[in-house]
This record gives structure tokens, sequence and C-alpha cells, in this order.
């Protein structure tokens, strides 16, 4: 099989990264950053379709990629995988789609939906993919990429799993930032998940039990380009948590984190194009808020059309 390069280290390219491996081809991933610098890792990482488009599409690349993750959760240590409880409050069955009547472990109330989902740690994550490369006999490559024709010059196909970076690159104006802001906490002994969208404001309020650390979000502030903690921000994450459990008041903060969602005008952008010399570059990027949660079902679309 041929030789393929994939621009970009986050979950998504080291998924698709881990998908072309199984189809037998051989992978070099070339990321500018450590995986556990980018903005994957910051992801407080609920499987759910958040902030993502085209809806028509994001389904089957969700519903895939939630039955893998279902299998990784048998061996949480090792992938950073867990089936964990929670609710998300207000929100309706019929308010989803067809893809929510999929879903396993679904109970309807007054106050919303509660689920078992899985729930990723993404540093572990992220290592785990990174050893599922190297042991289908890739490489993970720390490379700053200023063109694509660089990739062009040393493989046949190249696949575009930048995020944000395609607003450069490809170059995609359409491409731009929804910063997400989190608190770290000490966890007081909380151990379901929360989330609860504000529909008259960009804020969310969510809470997710992860290995050493309660993670409370959160912000949506678009065309954000600023990576910098937000103290106010901070404050107000921590109030509307603790009015949902009011021992988190009391917690200790471990620290802080901001994370650029790298969302996309016309939603996700997964097709191939040909490059000078009679190569192919596939796209794979424009996740917004959902790259997580359809990482291996997008994955999959990419890869076929790599061949």
């Amino acid at each position: 099989m041929s030789e393929v390069i994939v621009v970009g280290g986050g979950v998504s390219g080291l998924t698709t990264a881990v998908v072309l491996a199984g189809h037998g081809h051989r992978v070099r991933v070339w990321s500018r950053q450590p995986a556990a610098t980018t903005t994957s890792a910051v992801a407080g990482a609920l499987w759910w379709p958040y902030r993502i488009e085209p809806q028509d599409r994001v389904a089957d690349w969700s519903l895939a990629s939630l039955r893998w993750y279902e299998e990784l959760a048998a061996r949480p240590q090792e992938t950073g995988v867990r089936l964990v409880s929670g609710l998300h409050r207000g929100e309706r069955l019929a308010a989803l789609g067809a893809w929510a009547g999929k879903l396993k472990d679904v109970v309807e109330s007054a106050e919303g939906l509660r689920c078992r989902l899985p729930l990723i740690d993404m540093p572990v994550h992220l290592d785990w993919l990174e050893e599922q490369v190297r042991a289908a006999g890739g490489s993970v490559e720390r490379r700053t990429v200023t063109s694509f024709d660089e990739a062009a010059a040393e493989a046949a196909t190249v696949v575009n799993c930048t995020g944000l970076g395609a607003r450069e690159l490809v170059p995609d104006t359409g491409m731009r930032p929804v910063r997400g802001q989190l608190v770290m906490v000490e966890n007081p002994g909380i151990d379901e998940w929360f989330t609860e969208a504000d529909p008259a404001s960009s804020a969310t309020t969510y809470f997710f039990p992860q290995p050493g650390r309660l993670v409370l979000g959160g912000t949506a502030g678009t065309d954000d380009w600023s990576t910098v903690p937000d103290p106010r921000a901070a404050e107000e994450i921590v109030a509307r948590c603790a009015r949902v459990r009011p021992e988190i008041a009391r917690a200790r903060i471990i620290g802080h984190r901001v994370g650029l969602r790298p969302a996309r005008d016309a939603g996700v952008r997964i097709e191939a194009e040909p490059l000078p010399g009679g190569g192919r570059l596939v796209h794979n990027y424009g996740h917004g808020g959902a790259g997580v949660t359809v990482a291996l079902g997008c994955a999959e679309a990419a890869a076929r059309l790599v061949g």
C-alpha cells in the first residue's frame, strides 16, 4: 500500500492515522506540537454531537464513533475511555433527531435525558492513539508545515487534519475559533457528568469527572482567539456548576485550560482534491466542538477517499 502523510496530530489526525494504518497504509503523522498541547487535549470529551454541521452526515459519523468508544471502554486505563452516567438537563429526544433513538440506556424525564455515554480522558487517549500508530509501523513526527506541497514531496497522498490551521494552509477563511474555557478542580466526590445549555447565551454549564480531577465548563466565544484564561469567566463557571452541586464551590482549583474549537462556516469538510505532480490531498477538518464525537466516523470517511 502507499505511504500517507497525515498533517495534524490532534484526535482527528491520530484517529485517521490509526484507521489508515489498519487498512495497510504506511502512515506518518506530522504535527507541529505534541498531542498533549493540542486543542484535543483540552477537551472535556464527553461523546455528544455538539456545535457541528452538517447534521445529515454528523449522525452516522457520531454513531460509528460511539460504537468504537463503547468497545474501547473495556480497557479504560489503557485507552482513556470510560462509560459514565449523567444528565443532559433540558434535552428532549424529539429535538435531537433520529440518531438519538439509537442510543442505549437513555431515560427521558421532566428534568432531561439521563444517559450512559463515553467520557474520554484525552491525554491518555491521545497517547494511546499515538501508540497504535507506531505499533502499526507508522510514525509521529514533529514538523511545522507551511504548505501541503512539503508533504506531497514525500508521499503521494496527504490528509489534512489541521483544524484551525486549515485557515491559513488551505486557505479556508470559513474556519473560525470558538473559544472554550475550563476550570479543573479536585473532585469533591462527584461521579456523574452533567450538562445544561443556556438558550439565552453561549454559555454551557457542565462538569465531567475525570481521573484525578473534575472538569468544569464552559464558554463558547466565537472568533475569540485568546488562549489566556479569563479570571472572571473562571469565577462564573465555578458559580454556575456550584448551583447544581454546591460542594463544587469548596473544591480546590488545580488548573485552568483554554481551547479553540475549530469551527467551519460550511461544516465539516471531508473531500479530496488533486495535488501538483499527481498526488492527492484529502481534507478532514472543521469539526467544531465535536471532534472527539465524530473522530472515528470522519476518519473512516477520509480513509475511503484515500482508497
